[in-house]
């Protein structure tokens, strides 16, 4: 189904710069005192199976709990900057090897223990023991913690680390109370401004605001992230009142319908690459050739114009403009249906069927639609078999890798060397940048950049997959709602800055 750029005033969301388009201010639709409203109600679309993030991996649960109701050491600003958090400071010794965190005063989790410093060492020791989520390898690089004080803690690196102060940003930094780990699928104990009321599996998380939080007090005291399967039902409950926020439109085109001054469109961008991932360690896409006709025959600003109204930026890559070492990728392999047939012939796969499994999410759906017919124009039949996500996706293909071919949103900062690792999903042979990352990660910050650079470019012109496009941050909600976020550069959807007008 093609779908045309809608009208002029939607743009692409660009990586260094962001726009923020509020009709007008007026009034809500309820017509009651705006600055009176203590409640409001925001609409997702990829539901967390449980609340454990430590074993069960995807966006859905940080999106919810980081910031929220955990909270690490440091945080990321709107910008990728790195800001304090539970520590007020910390100290890089001069081998880059030692930090030392000094932590905020009066903090308590939720279930009323005070923060320490054996809390921050339970926690982080517990990445490296105990978690399965496939992002504890960012933790792998710590060889010791110390606590020489409740509110002081030396983490010691086995090796200095350009990326490891960011990585704490991420899920793997979340800070637990050590007799709160009981039942982390259910029970979500944090440092957070926000402790979960009541979690409706598949429905609903209702969050309430904490009246011992440490921080700066949240604006708004009850907020539910309500989960909704299609884009048309979270439109349709936004213009009946029923929520507030739609936190990322899933279908662009019905931005339009919102251009009104009771609403505001807010547009800025993400950390989210689209992958279309082929399987690297097995099947028809093992076969270097075959990969690199998909290559040449994926239009890839035919599905963004058409899979996703024309929001969005080409970048060519697994890194996004935001990250330091980003480089315009978009050149190394163009859309060249011609070439792609001889690739096919010459892998010896025209017309051969192969696996491709979509979760059943709306830019998933969309997106298969058109890179199966322009992988069919040059020989390539795509058997598409629709997954429930998150629950079959992760445990067909992510989990078992049984895939030929996927197409998949990865949301979680810097992940390059996560996702491009050979027991990765993707099951790429990551012989030739192991050793460049490693270099990279322990010299200088130039030395980091220009080696990063030289990784992703390797990926990419490994074909190991097609980076389709980064996905942007479409957000409409009713016009008094104020500190919505223009760019999401972090796990969290962070709530305690939302407020109504």
């Amino acid at each position: 189904m093609k779908t045309p750029r809608i009208m002029a005033w939607v743009a692409a969301a660009a990586a260094t710069s962001l726009f923020l388009t509020a009709c007008s201010a007026g009034a809500s639709d309820s017509g009651e005192d705006a600055a009176k409203k203590d409640s409001m109600t925001i609409a997702f679309t990829a539901e967390p199976v449980n609340l454990d993030f430590t074993s069960t991996s995807g966006v859905a649960i940080p999106e919810a709990l980081m910031e929220n109701v955990y909270e690490s050491l440091v945080r990321v600003d709107g910008e990728g900057g790195i800001q304090p958090a539970l520590a007020e400071d910390w100290d890089v010794s001069d081998d880059r090897k030692t930090y030392t965190f000094h932590l905020q005063e009066g903090v308590k989790f939720s279930n009323g223990a005070d923060l320490t410093s054996e809390d921050v060492k339970f926690s982080y020791e517990r990445v490296q023991k105990d978690w399965k989520n496939a992002l504890k390898s960012k933790m792998d690089i710590v060889g010791s913690i110390d606590t020489p004080d409740d509110a002081t803690v030396e983490i010691t690196l086995k090796k200095p680390s350009n990326t490891w102060l960011f990585n704490l940003t991420s899920l793997v930094g979340a800070v637990f109370d050590t007799e709160g780990t009981g039942d982390l699928a259910n029970e979500a104990i944090g440092t957070g401004p926000f402790e979960i009321e009541k979690f409706s599996r598949g429905q609903s998380i209702d969050f309430t605001a904490r009246d011992d939080y440490w921080g700066e007090a949240p604006a708004v005291q009850n907020v539910q992230f309500k989960y909704f399967k299609d884009a048309v039902s979270a439109s349709n409950a936004l213009k009946s009142g029923e929520i507030d926020v739609v936190s990322n439109l899933q279908a662009p085109e019905l931005a339009g319908e919102f251009q009104s001054s009771d609403y505001q469109i807010v547009s800025g961008t993400t950390n989210g690459e689209v992958v279309l991932s082929m399987n690297n360690a097995e099947g028809i896409f093992k076969d270097k050739a075959a990969r690199e006709a998909v290559m040449h025959a994926i239009d890839r600003k035919a599905v963004l114009d058409t899979a996703w109204a024309g929001y969005g930026e080409l970048i060519g890559s697994m890194v996004p403009p935001t990250d330091p070492y980003y480089e315009d990728l978009t050149s190394v392999w163009d859309y060249d249906p011609e070439k792609a047939k001889e690739l096919v012939k010459e892998a010896g796969i025209d017309g051969e069927e192969f696996a491709f499994t979509v979760p059943n999410l709306p830019y998933a759906k969309a997106i298969s639609e058109i890179v199966s017919s322009q992988l069919e124009e040059v020989g390539l039949t795509a058997k598409i078999e629709t997954q429930e996500f998150p629950a079959v996706w992760l445990d067909k293909t992510f989990t078992e890798h049984d895939f030929d071919m996927s197409v998949i949103n990865h949301a979680e900062p810097r992940d390059i060397l996560t996702v491009f690792s050979k027991d990765y999903y993707i099951g790429y042979d990551d012989a030739k940048t192991a050793k460049v990352a490693e270099k990279a990660d322990t010299g200088t910050e130039e030395e980091y950049i220009s080696g990063m650079k030289e990784i992703a470019k390797t990926i990419t012109e490994d074909a190991a997959s097609d980076f389709l496009f980064l996905f942007p941050n479409l957000v409409i909600a009713k016009a008094d709602v104020a500190g919505i976020p223009a760019n999401r550069v972090s796990d969290a959807f962070r709530i305690s800055d939302l407020s109504w007008n």
